[in-house]
């Protein structure tokens, strides 16, 4: 959702946004955040990787990381072109180039595109010595899916809408067609509405009301040069709002998702791991003050089975 004076005159002042400045919850205020990224010490990288529990990350694997970056803003229906958008991608790129990863970079894909984008991505050469890859799909959505740029509110019975399916995703990037991938990180982050709905409730609390917004033996198994591994395994995604509500975005900054990511990833991607990053940028949004206007973020299909660092500037 684009969040714009014209619309939310009260919101947008709340925010700070007449001003062209983007909100800052209020827990980090006094939290100054780079707008760089800070590297990363060799002691630091040392002390990690001595530790099982983290994904190993060498320096070859580091200059083969890949990314794939897709970002939908105009549509035909102009009525949904992003604003705003432009500047999520430029973030977006920025960010995960000075992490190391090339990007792969698509603009305005309509839903089979999208699809086609990312089975072209799983057959990347690097994708065999890096240590980990980044999708970053960024478009309106629905609960489920996102939108490609020819979707259009009513169609026809004989049409199929143009959507692209996140389960996708999983299914290219899964060990199954990506065995480049077995046991590598696969980081997902999606900006997309999920649903229509608002993400605040009214609760009461007391007196005091507040606005909150399949087994088969194995005695006879016999090892016949085949392996077993995990459907879907080291995956970690974090979608920019909960089921069945709206993410917001404004027209000059770009989605609050993206400018957190940006903040939190540049500030602390030097020194915490994934799981701990996405858990940072959903605390910019619970301390988020928007009175009645909610978004949180969701860690999603996590299947990580050790700590990854991007080690950044090594």
């Amino acid at each position: 959702m684009l969040i714009d004076a014209t619309t939310y005159p009260s919101l947008h002042s709340e925010l700070g946004l007449s001003s062209g400045q983007p909100a800052q919850p209020e827990s980090q205020k006094e939290q100054q955040c780079s707008t760089t990224l800070i590297r990363t010490s060799e002691d630091l990288r040392r002390e990690k990787l001595s530790d099982r529990d983290i994904y190993p990350v060498a320096k070859n694997s580091m200059s083969n990381r890949v990314a794939l970056l897709i970002t939908n803003i105009k549509f035909t229906d102009e009525k949904l072109h992003r604003k705003g958008a432009e500047k999520d991608e430029a973030n977006m790129d920025k960010l995960l180039t000075d992490l190391g990863y090339e990007v792969v970079k698509h603009t305005n894909l309509t839903g089979k595109a999208i699809d086609d984008a990312l089975n072209e991505f799983s057959k990347h050469p690097k994708l065999k010595e890096t240590d980990s890859v980044l999708v970053v799909i960024m478009s309106h959505g629905k609960l489920g899916t996102v939108l490609g740029v020819n979707w259009k509110k009513k169609i026809s019975d004989n049409e199929i809408p143009d959507e692209f399916p996140i389960d996708n995703i999983y299914k290219h990037l899964g060990p199954e067609k990506c065995p480049a991938l077995l046991n590598k990180p696969k980081i997902i982050i999606i900006q997309a509405c999920r649903g229509g709905g608002e993400g605040s409730v009214l609760v009461t609390d007391g007196a005091n009301p507040a606005v909150v917004s399949d087994t088969a033996g194995e005695g006879n198994i016999e090892d016949d040069g085949l392996r077993f591994v995990n459907k879907e395994k080291d995956f970690i995604s974090l979608l920019s709002c909960t089921p069945d509500t709206v993410s917001y975005r404004h027209s000059g900054h770009g989605s609050f998702l993206i400018q957190f990511v940006v903040e939190v990833f540049n500030t602390f991607a030097q020194k915490e791991d994934i799981e701990e990053l996405f858990r940072k940028v959903m605390q910019r949004f619970e301390d988020f003050s928007i009175p009645a206007k909610r978004q949180m973020p969701t860690k999603d299909r996590c299947t990580l089975t050790k700590r990854f660092y991007f080690f950044p500037g090594l």
